[in-house]
């Protein structure tokens, strides 16, 4: 008989570095085009599978010596070649059982989300999306910080995710009590050189009777600036590229910025991404996209924390942050 307890052992066999097992129940009043159970109506289950970022695959860029290691490595080998491995073998696994198994990785939303048209009435259109951050949380893996990104016991903010859902009937896990790990200290405000996370505005939800809130991101900051960083965090940038972002950083939301926001066409993602010699190599390289930023203030600032609190099981002998952190004049 498979069992919730069997799963996870195979998971963990497989290559995961934390699991976890929620009901598919628990997306009850989704949105449409993020409601998993249209993908497959009958499941039951959705398994989360979390795949550690090496705290060393950041070590190059708090030096501002190496910085290929943390996209190339803790971004696009993980989501594009180690995860889909694990998946397929968990899969395996279930089907040997005689249920079905959809893999679901990181990276499966690149043709698109919601482009194509409905199938049937009442129907989300093609393709949905599973909102990856809501599934570690139904899956027990971790809360949802201030940032918007989720913090686990084990490694704080240093991970990705993969999910498969599936008609097997699993124990799920319970849900994190929202503060367990993230006390609010607004490092990731503070130290996101895009200033992309707002310390007063917040997104709240609610999920499976738990209500989640998280800082308001300013997604188009993010994109570009995660991508190619600013003039004090980025030694990359072509001085029309800064010129580009200094007008990001100094506008806010509305009319006047909204055409040089888009993710796609000629906004400020794809400028970036093409204007960057260092970043257009990355994405010829791996398909990712550069992450000069290195999540300064959302995972290191963050990480940083939560090892000085203890908060995390991950321990090192040595303490993250050794010297002064650098800045560009």
């Amino acid at each position: 008989m498979l069992t919730a307890e069997l799963v996870k052992q195979a998971a963990l066999e497989c290559g995961a570095d934390i699991v976890g097992i929620g009901a598919m129940e628990r997306f009850e009043g989704a949105p449409l085009q993020n409601d998993p159970r249209y993908i497959f109506p009958e499941a039951q289950t959705i398994i989360g599978l979390g795949f550690r970022i090496h705290r060393g695959l950041l070590r190059g860029i708090e030096e501002g010596t190496f910085f290929a290691a943390y996209p190339s490595m803790g971004y696009a080998n993980i989501n594009d070649v180690y995860a889909p491995i694990v998946l397929r073998e968990l899969g395996d696994l279930l089907e040997d059982n005689g249920y079905e198994a959809v893999l679901y990785q990181n990276t499966a939303i690149r043709m698109g989300c919601g482009v194509g048209e409905p199938v049937r009435e009442g129907y989300p259109r093609p393709d949905v999306f599973l909102h990856f951050r809501i599934a570690a949380y139904v899956c027990g893996m971790g809360e949802i910080g201030w940032s918007k990104v989720v913090l686990t016991p084990r490694f704080g903010p240093r991970q990705r995710f993969a999910f498969i859902i599936t008609d097997a009937p699993l124990d799920p896990d319970p849900m994190m009590e929202p503060g367990t790990l993230c006390d609010r200290c607004m490092l990731c405000v503070s130290q996101c050189p895009g200033g992309a996370i707002s310390a007063d505005a917040s997104v709240k939800c609610t999920v499976a009777g738990m209500d989640l809130e998280w800082g308001e991101l300013d997604e188009q900051r993010c994109a570009a600036v995660y991508q190619v960083g600013t003039r004090e965090y980025s030694p990359f940038l072509p001085e029309h590229v800064a010129e580009y972002i200094d007008t990001l950083m100094s506008q806010e939301k509305g009319v006047a910025r909204s055409e040089m926001l888009s993710y796609a066409g000629s906004g400020a993602f794809s400028f970036c991404k093409n204007q960057v010699p260092y970043s257009a190599k990355a994405w010829e390289s791996y398909h990712h996209p550069s992450a000069v930023c290195g999540s300064r203030g959302c995972m290191r600032a963050c990480m940083i924390h939560l090892e000085e609190r203890g908060a995390i099981e991950n321990t090192f002998e040595n303490r993250f942050r050794i010297r002064k952190p650098w800045k560009l004049d």
